[in-house]
Formats: structure tokens, C-alpha cells, sequence
């Protein structure tokens, strides 16, 4: 099949686009760096934790459930619209569904967000693992001038008293503030190590996917190594048994809990990364012939096995912190975050050989977190480049420079994380967009591909790259049971809503009005996105909404007229809110509406 419908070369004149799209080496670099984007810290923190909340096995059953009825159908909707628009999710969104633009230019907010403050994890893991080289491990005793009199080597579930674990975390890394009022001074070993965790990103990404795909083949690799080394050291301490049986045995009647199914529906969704963009950008560089099902299935399900070997790792050390404290593995205080950087610590404390698992363990984490930030980072860039490329060339000469500038932006915007305050700064900010933005978002993109766009056309694109339609299982999945789900996801995240906090600490009404303005940061190109585009649509308002809701013709992307298969580029401005496009007048529109 030629590539006469990749948008990379045939596009309108004029446009400002990049007029050689660069492709992945070999197909197995996306296929890692797909891996790598969908497992992150999510999956060794966030996954585990919603399973001790939830029962442990039980939450494996809505969970597997949730993968095959939510995960797959959607990341393989994300991947086809990416790797036949060939473009970023801006233009990939305007392209199927104009009225809708605004999803694609809100799902490049959201990433940018969150890669601003994500890299702070990454800058946590690295202040770890060089604090890891050091005999005794610094969260090891009391013994520092940075505990308290209420330190205690033991856990207990006393309020009153703090683990040597919880006292670093807190009093050592981040000098933390009593809250959101109190700014404090920047931390400048973290601010450090936050340019360094930069650094890092940049050198990852600089060369496009030429370089990101051969950083792949380790960051997204190597963590299986560690993973199963420390399953293996784990399985072998006493007392590993019994968290381990508490993660595979299901709580049955814990299933009647409608938290536990909705939980279990966010965690495939925020794991995979459905709405975030990351992926639909990568898979806008696949070639055009690509097997998208078969990058879809590997992806989501080594994203979810990995999951479940995490859990492995983390319920058998449970059970190794119950039997040192002399309490059921049900009444261990775990929480969130300190669940990878107070409790799991703590654990190699009273392990043989503790500094080699710390590194191992903090070094995983570093490789976890890269690979799943630059995906954010690469969002930003793809869909940047894909609009203002002429533009971008003219000012910075060398796309390098230009991925450094972004780098450099996101840097700046992540210092208040590294402040004293910065540990309710990062709360805030993942609450809001993580949780908040995200569900308004998947909502949206559904709407826009699989209703607006429609999946017969979905279907049609597909076989004319593959050669094969989708199947009548992914068919009822994009038409019925994903839309439905998300919706149902969405109406219980706004009842089950409650406002941001940290710990005990609850932020006050200003702090969480700046949250929604984060929140805001993202859902508002969604309405702003659908004005412009009624705005510069032409005919009487039933005809703008006509033309904004549907592909310019029955046939989808593949059958547009010259002018208007440039996609979001066949009305001037159309792809952005902003955009110094200048085409050619363009002829009248022939539309059988």
C-alpha cells in the first residue's frame, strides 16, 4: 500500500507543518516506549495500594474485567487515530471531530501540567538512591540530628510516635512546612537533582524518537530485572507468605462495593494513560501499515501483568512489616506516595544487604518515571511542531533547541515542588489534574472519535492500513459499554469528590480554588476549542454545527478533498486557538449535509 494518506507529506499548501515526519527505527522501539509510557510509578504504588484498600484479590476481578472491556478498546482507538492522522492529539482530534478540537489541545495541557510536577518523583527517587550508598541507610536508625524525640526504630500504629523512615521522608528530604501558608526556602539538593532529572529527559528525547527509541530498550526493560530479583529476596523473609495470600485471595464480599469497581476502572485508565495523549503521539510515528492490534494488546497487557508483579512485590514485604511489628497484614498504615518512600524503605532497613536493594529498588523507580515523563514531554513537542513548525525552525533553528526550551519551561514551572512547601504543592497539583481533569477529558475524546467520528469510519481507516476491520468485540466497546463506563466512572469520581489533602492536613478554601484553576488549566480549550471552530466555519449556525460534528465527507479522512486533507488545516486557524496558517483560497465546500 502506498503512504498517500499520511498527512507528513501530503498537506496543504502552505501549511506549517514538519515535511518529513520521522518514523521509529525499528517497530519494536514503539512497542517499548509504549510499554514504558503505560508502566510508571502507578503501577508499583498507586496499584498495590488500591488493592490493600479494596480487599486484595478482589480487586483483581473488576480489575482484569475493567482491562478487557475499557483498556484495550480504547488504547487501540488512541493508537489507529494516531498512526493514520499521523499527527499529535491536536490535530488528530481536529481532524476527526473539529466541534471536539478542543480534547486534543486540552489532553497537550494536561501532560504539560503534569510533566511539570511528575519529574519531582523522579527527583525524589534520585535524592534516594544517592542516599542509598551510605552504611547504615540514613532511615535507618534515630540516631540523626534531623529526628525527633517521638522517633522510633519500630513501627507502631501510635499516632504520637514516627518511624525513622517517616522522619527522613518528612524532616530530612523535605524540610517540609506545617502547610500551604508557610512557603519555606527552596531545597537546594532537590533543586538540584530536579535540573539533573532534566538533564536526564532532555538527553532522552532531544533526537525525537531516534533517541527516545534507543533509550527504551533499557528504561523500559531493566525494571523487570529488579522487579523480579527483589520477588525473589522478599519471597524468602518471613512472614512474605501472608501478604502475599492476602493479595491473591479475594474478600469476596468486598465486590459489592461499588468503590472497588470504580476504582478499579481508573486505575486501568490512569495506567494506561487513555486521555493523556502520550500514546496517540507516540503511534502517530508508527509506519503506516503498522499492526496496531497487535502493539494495542502487548501494551496493555504487560502494562497490566506488570501491575499484578508489583503487587507480588509489594504485599510479600507487607507481610515481612506485619511480622515485625506483630500486627495483621489489614492493619498496617499505608498510604498513598509513602507507600514507595516511607513504608517500602523501611523495609530494607531490616533486610540483609540492605543498601543493595535500596539502589536496585530507587534506581527502578528512576527508570519508571523517565520513560513515562518523556511520553508527557513528547506530547508537548509533537503537537507544537505538528502547528507552528515553520515558525519553531525560524526562531530556534534546530528542533533540539526547541525541546530544550520546553525542558527548560517545565523546569522552571517545577521549582515551587522543590520548595519546603513543595510536598503540598505537588499534592495539589495531582489531585487536580490527575484526578479532577482527567475523567472530563476521556469523556470528550469518546464522544469526539467513537459517536461524532463514528466507528464504522474508525473501522474503514483501520482496514485500509491493516487490511482487516475491527471486530464486532471492539465495535460494541467503542459504541456502548466504553462510553457508558466512563460516564459512570465520571458522575461517581464528582459524588465521591472530596477536596485535596495531605494526610491529616486538609487545604484551606484558597488553596483548593487555585486547584480548580489547575483543573481549569486543561477542561477549558474543550469549550473554547468548539467556539473557535463554529467561529470560522462558514453557513448558517444548523450548518456549522453540521459540518463541526462530522468529517468534510461520509467517507472519513481518507476521502477529503485536497484542501481539507490537511485535516485540522482546511480552515485557517482551525487547529488552535491561535494560528498564522495562511492558505489559499480555498474552493466551495461540497458537502452532502
Amino acid at each position: 500500500m502506498e503512504f498517500g494518506p499520511r498527512r507528513a507529506t501530503a498537506v496543504t499548501p502552505g501549511a506549517d507543518m514538519e515535511p518529513d515526519r520521522p518514523t521509529w527505527s525499528r517497530q519494536i522501539e514503539f512497542t517499548l516506549a509504549g510499554i514504558g509510557c503505560a508502566v510508571g510509578l502507578g503501577n508499583v504504588w498507586r496499584f498495590p495500594y488500591l488493592c490493600y484498600r479494596s480487599g486484595g484479590g478482589a480487586f483483581l476481578v473488576p480489575y482484569l474485567l475493567m482491562l478487557v472491556v475499557l483498556g484495550i478498546p480504547l488504547l487501540y482507538m488512541e493508537l489507529i487515530v494516531g498512526q493514520y492522522t499521523r499527527r499529535g492529539p491536536v490535530h488528530a482530534l481536529a481532524t476527526v471531530c473539529p466541534l471536539l478540537k478542543g480534547v486534543g489541545m486540552a489532553t497537550v495541557a494536561i501532560s504539560f501540567i503534569m510533566c511539570t510536577y511528575y519529574n519531582v518523583v523522579i527527583t525524589w527517587a534520585l535524592y534516594y538512591l544517592f542516599s542509598s550508598f551510605q552504611a547504615p541507610l540514613p532511615w535507618q536508625n534515630c540516631n540523626n540530628t534531623w529526628n525527633t524525640p517521638n522517633c522510633t526504630n519500630h513501627a507502631t500504629n501510635s499516632s504520637l510516635s514516627s518511624t525513622a523512615s517517616q522522619e527522613f521522608f518528612k524532616y530530612k528530604m523535605l524540610e517540609q512546612t506545617s502547610g500551604v501558608d508557610e512557603t519555606g526556602v527552596v531545597r537546594w539538593e532537590l533543586l538540584l537533582l530536579l535540573f539533573l532529572a532534566w538533564i536526564l529527559i532532555y538527553f532522552c528525547i532531544f533526537k525525537g524518537v531516534k533517541s527516545t527509541g534507543k533509550v527504551v530498550y533499557f528504561t523500559a526493560l531493566f525494571p523487570y530485572v529488579i522487579l523480579i530479583a527483589l520477588l525473589i529476596n522478599n519471597a524468602q523473609l518471613p512472614g512474605a507468605l501472608d501478604g502475599i495470600t492476602f493479595f491473591i485471595v479475594p474478600e469476596w464480599g468486598k465486590l459489592l462495593s461499588v468503590e472497588v469497581w470504580v476504582n478499579a476502572a481508573a486505575q486501568i485508565f490512569n495506567s494506561i494513560g487513555i486521555g493523556f495523549g502520550s500514546l496517540m503521539a507516540m503511534s502517530s510515528y508508527n509506519s503506516f501499515n503498522n499492526n496496531v492490534l497487535k502493539d494495542t494488546l502487548t501494551i496493555a497487557i504487560i502494562n497490566s501483568l506488570t501491575s499484578i508483579l508489583a503487587g507480588f512485590v509489594i504485599f510479600s514485604a507487607f507481610g515481612y512489616m506485619s511480622y515485625l511489628q506483630g500486627v495483621p497484614v489489614t492493619d498496617l498504615a499505608v498510604d498513598g506516595p509513602g507507600l514507595v518512600f516511607v513504608l517500602y524503605p523501611q523495609a530494607f532497613a531490616n533486610m540483609p544487604v540492605a543498601q543493595l536493594w535500596a539502589v536496585m529498588f530507587f534506581f527502578m523507580l528512576l527508570c519508571l518515571g523517565l520513560d513515562s515523563e518523556f511520553a508527557m514531554v513528547e506530547v508537548m513537542v509533537t503537537s507544537l511542531m505538528d502547528e507552528f513548525y515553520l515558525h519553531l525552525i525560524k526562531i530556534f533553528k534546530r528542533k533540539e533547541l526547541f525541546v530544550f526550551a520546553v525542558c527548560v519551561a517545565a523546569c522552571l514551572l517545577g521549582i515551587p515542588c522543590v520548595m519546603q512547601v513543595g510536598i503540598y504543592v505537588f499534592q495539589l497539583m495531582d489531585h487536580y489534574t490527575a484526578i479532577v481533569s482527567i475523567m472530563f477529558l476521556a469523556v470528550f475524546e469518546v464522544i469526539a472519535i467513537c459517536w461524532c467520528y463514528g466507528v464504522n469510519r474508525l473501522s474503514d481507516n483501520l482496514e485500509e492500513m491493516t487490511g482487516k476491520r475491527a471486530n464486532i468485540f471492539f465495535r460494541v466497546c467503542w459504541l456502548v459499554i466504553a462510553p457508558v463506563l466512563i460516564t459512570v466512572i465520571l458522575i461517581f469520581s464528582i459524588i465521591q469528590f472530596k477536596p485535596a489533602r495531605y494526610g491529616d492536613y486538609v487545604f484551606p478554601p484558597w488553596a483548593q480554588g487555585v486547584g480548580w484553576v489547575i483543573a481549569m488549566g486543561s477542561i477549558i480549550w474543550i469549550p473554547l476549542g468548539a467556539a473557535h471552530t463554529l467561529w470560522v466555519l462558514p453557513g448558517s449556525l444548523i450548518q456549522k454545527l453540521k459540518l463541526s460534528v462530522t468529517p468534510r465527507t461520509p467517507g472519513g479522512m481518507s476521502k477529503m478533498p485536497y484542501y481539507e486533507r490537511g485535516g485540522a488545516d482546511a480552515y485557517p486557524g482551525i487547529a488552535v486557538i491561535s494560528s498564522n496558517i495562511h492558505l489559499p483560497e480555498k474552493p466551495p465546500i461540497q458537502t452532502n449535509l
